[in-house]
């Protein structure tokens, strides 16, 4: 009893059990159920000594017997004495019926071929006169029925007669559990059950058994058809009442039923909708939870917003004057006074960080559901997403920017309007920090919406009032403070920003614009050289890219000289005219890097992307996708004609010294000097044997690592000797066209082309239409996607745009401007000749020296023909 290891007594504890006398037995079964385990080995001499306790007759010798069994027994004593206690079921002692009763359960459990011959005996147990007896045998039928429902059909009418006959609450709990069990298996129960359970759940004063008969119907489907109507309007009718009891009790089971009844009848509910509500602003954070999922269960598209404002509600912080924490002087005089300060109740806006993450979750997903199902207006929806970033303050700004993001891309109706939230976002410091700057830490936790406010003006720029109030915003000093993945977007939509305005410039000139475009290029080389040495990796490679763009771009505005107005309202000469005067009116009127930046952006259209839209892509030929891309590199051993796999070392006699041959062929001498190769007429035919199997190994080798991806492959040639210098290809420049040349054919196609880089503003519309289907790739394949099992996890809505369509071509690149301090090389290179150099044989002491070659002249013919 103390957790001590008493192995070593097991066999004096079987002697005890042997005692005649009843005090030292029932000692010595107490010692058997605290310390005997499933692999004891004394287990295997209880079998004679329960068979004679059993059949004893002594009453206190057969109970404690009965005790002591369902506590130790194995699967070998339950097949042992399986017959032995169905016996006892006809016991003439109550006491001992009972106890048989429920000792079967665990022989049951532990030999369940016993319940095919055990079955008929239970079933009679359901009649005894003792109402213990029959007690013992329903709670015992309730959980074997756990297992095997079905098997448990033929117990039905005892069992219903003792619905309609007994008053004990307790065993009609077990048994409409039972019911609850075996129902599904025969439909034929419901409307036999009906009218008792309805009888119960109209004049039962017990609640745990009104709870079990509400649960029952669910499951059982005793709500459906028209009878069960009515016993769902009597089940929501008595559980409503328990929402407005003072009994915390009473209203979590009755919550707890309703998110059950919720989906079969939603309208019934939605009756004590104002109840429920309330109970979300209850002190017990478990009831507050559960009346979460009943007001999830329970939204439509008629009663959601007011759900959402009501949600919504909870989470903003009350007045400072209602805090729950008192203040400084409240303290010092409570700890004067020895008293405890009377503190009011706590809110749930008050409450614990995870209680608000739920809660702004549930508040997302119940809007998100079925890809925006039950949202009729999308402008008050992107609202809430903004009004939950400020008054959150929990870490779901991931979601909120996801939402916002999918919105404004499949709801083309609402850009406008998020355009205008977003630029109000982008304006407030509100989220600039992570803690949140604003009153009560509003906007802690949100940040990444801001990152959704940048993209969406960058990617709908087209629709912003005004652009000069959105750079500034977008590149200001307080933006270091952000993330780097949202300085990522930042930099990325200031760039389309100021490529869709620079277009609308280009449109309608006016020569006064020229003074405040440079001023925007120039604020935007500044903010972006602040991020090109940022160390995280994304921001600083988007900055320097858009950062040489726009030294382009201020480049070209420097450079640019105002001309006279053309008498084309495009900017361009007419297409017929243009061939005889290649320079003079083809040029445009305004600065043509304005056109740099919107074609690198708007090429495609956006569109979201259908779910299976990937799996509609038809396989290429030849492509196997289940083949290793890099197939895995085996080790290669070098094998040799004698077959030991190792490098014997040859000896020579020269001039009585022993030199080495390497892999390569090349002598290595052992003070650790050059190596020198071995003269052709020098090497014997043994030699030039073993030299080629070492080549074919090392060429067999190579192959392999060359498509192993951990191997880098040095492919400097080892000796620049074998070079062929005058293979190297000379191209001569003087048939080439002049560089400021313009293709005729291109200027005439220039002003078709042009208009079409501007996308026309969609026209406003009343009504909302969301893109529910998505995108498919041009050359899909037409595959009927099988719609998910209810058991399934049902995939989110994709909220990845996609780009397509056909794509706009950008307009032809126009005369470059020449500037005054670059000088083009026109000179064609002067043509260097090349000359081999061979090497001299040395003398004397027959030491070679190594010659330079021309690998200088190759890097000089290289460098010239660069340029």
């Amino acid at each position: 009893m103390m957790g001590y290891d008493m192995s070593w007594a097991s066999f004096h504890v079987v002697e005890v059990m042997s005692s005649p006398r009843y005090h030292l037995k029932s000692m010595g079964y107490l010692a058997a159920t605290q310390s005997f385990e499933q692999d004891t080995d004394v287990l295997m001499l209880t079998t004679n000594l329960l068979k004679k306790d059993l059949t004893s007759a002594k009453p206190l010798d057969v109970a404690v017997a009965l005790n002591g069994l369902s506590h130790i027994v194995t699967p070998d004593l339950a097949r042992d004495l399986s017959r032995d206690l169905i016996a006892m079921l006809t016991h003439s002692r109550p006491a001992i019926r009972k106890r048989a009763v429920l000792a079967l359960y665990k022989v049951f459990m532990k030999y369940p071929d016993s319940i095919e011959y055990g079955m008929e005996r239970m079933k009679e147990r359901l009649e005894d006169p003792d109402t213990g007896v029959v007690c013992a045998t329903v709670n015992v039928l309730c959980e074997l029925a756990r297992q095997n429902p079905q098997a448990y059909l033929p117990f039905a009418p005892p069992l219903f007669h003792i619905l309609t006959t007994s008053n004990n609450n307790w065993m009609l709990i077990k048994i409409i559990k039972l019911f609850g069990l075996i129902t599904p298996h025969e439909p034929r129960l419901i409307r036999k059950l009906q009218p008792p359970i309805t009888e119960l759940i109209s004049t039962t004063p017990a609640i745990s058994l009104l709870y079990e008969c509400v649960h029952t119907c669910i499951i059982g489907g005793m709500l459906q058809g028209a009878s069960g109507y009515s016993l769902a309007q009597t089940c929501v009718t008595k559980l409503a009442a328990f929402l407005e009891d003072s009994d915390q009790n009473l209203k979590y089971i009755a919550l707890l039923a309703l998110v059950k009844i919720v989906p079969s009848y939603p309208h019934l509910v939605a009756e004590y909708e104002s109840r429920i509500l309330a109970s979300v602003d209850d002190q017990d954070l478990s009831i507050r939870m559960r009346a979460l999922d009943l007001v999830s269960a329970m939204a439509n598209r008629n009663n959601l917003q007011s759900i959402i404002q009501q949600l919504l509600s909870h989470l903003v912080k009350p007045d400072s004057s209602l805090s729950t924490t008192p203040t400084a002087a409240q303290s010092l005089v409570a700890a004067a006074s020895s008293t405890v300060p009377t503190l009011p109740l706590s809110s749930p806006a008050q409450s614990s960080m995870a209680y608000r993450t739920t809660l702004s979750r549930r508040i997302l997903s119940l809007c998100a559901a079925d890809l925006y199902a039950n949202v009729s207006d999308f402008e008050w929806y992107v609202s809430v997403l903004v009004d939950l970033a400020y008054v959150a303050r929990a870490p779901v700004g991931e979601m909120i920017r996801d939402q916002l993001i999918d919105i404004v891309v499949r709801v083309k109706q609402v850009r406008r309007y998020a355009i205008q939230i977003s630029m109000r976002i982008l304006g407030d410091e509100t989220f600039i920090s992570g803690s949140g700057n604003g009153p009560d830490g509003e906007g802690a936790g949100c940040q990444e919406i801001l990152a959704a406010a940048a993209w969406i003006c960058g990617e709908f720029g087209s629709e912003l009032s005004d652009v000069r109030k959105v750079l500034p915003s977008l590149l200001s000093a307080d933006t270091e403070q952000l993330a780097p993945d949202i300085v990522a977007v930042y930099i990325h939509s200031a760039a389309k920003v100021f490529g869709i305005w620079a277009v609308e410039l280009a449109n309608h000139w006016d020569e006064d614009d020229l003074p405040e475009v440079k001023a925007s290029a120039e604020s935007i080389v500044s903010g972006l050289q602040e991020f090109a040495s940022s160390p995280d990796f994304e921001v600083q490679e988007r900055a320097a890219n858009i950062l040489q763009l726009f030294n382009f771009i201020r480049a070209d505005l420097s450079s640019y000289r105002p001309k006279p107005k053309p008498e084309f309202p495009n900017g361009f000469a007419d297409a017929s005219t243009s061939v005889f005067d290649p320079v003079g009116t083809s040029e445009p009127h305004f600065p043509k890097s304005l056109y740099l930046l919107q074609p690198l952006f708007s090429a495609y259209p956006l569109n979201p992307v259908a779910p299976e839209a990937q799996a509609s892509v038809a396989v290429p030929d030849g492509l196997d996708l289940d083949a290793w891309i890099v197939p895995q590199a085996k080790p290669v051993v070098e094998e040799h004609a004698d077959g030991t796999g190792e490098i014997k070392k040859k000896k020579k006699d020269r001039k009585g010294k022993g030199k080495d041959v390497g892999e390569d062929g090349m002598k290595s001498k052992k003070n650790g000097k050059k190596k020198s190769k071995v003269p052709e007429d020098e090497m014997t035919q043994e030699d030039i044997a073993k030299a080629d199997e070492r080549a074919t190994a090392k060429a067999r080798r190579m192959e392999m690592l060359r498509d192993d991806p951990y191997y880098i492959i040095d492919d400097r040639p080892k000796s620049r000797q074998n070079l062929d210098v005058d293979s190297i290809p000379v191209i001569r420049l003087d048939d080439l066209p002049p560089l400021n040349s313009v293709d005729p054919v291109s200027r005439n196609s220039t002003p078709s082309r042009l208009p079409s880089l501007l996308r026309p503003s969609p026209s406003p519309q009343v009504s909302f239409a969301i893109d529910r289907g998505g995108e498919m790739p041009p050359e899909a394949v037409k595959q009927t996607i099988a719609p998910p099992s209810p058991f399934e996890q049902k995939p989110s809505p994709s909220a990845t745009p996609a780009r397509s369509g056909t794509p706009v071509m950008p307009p032809p690149s126009f005369p470059p401007y020449e500037v005054d301090d670059e000088v083009p090389n026109t000179s064609n290179p002067e043509l260097v000749k090349v000359a081999r150099i061979r090497k001299k044989k040395g003398t004397g002491t027959g030491k070679k020296k190594r010659v330079k070659d021309s690998a200088d002249a190759v890097e000089a013919l290289g460098a010239d023909g660069g340029h």
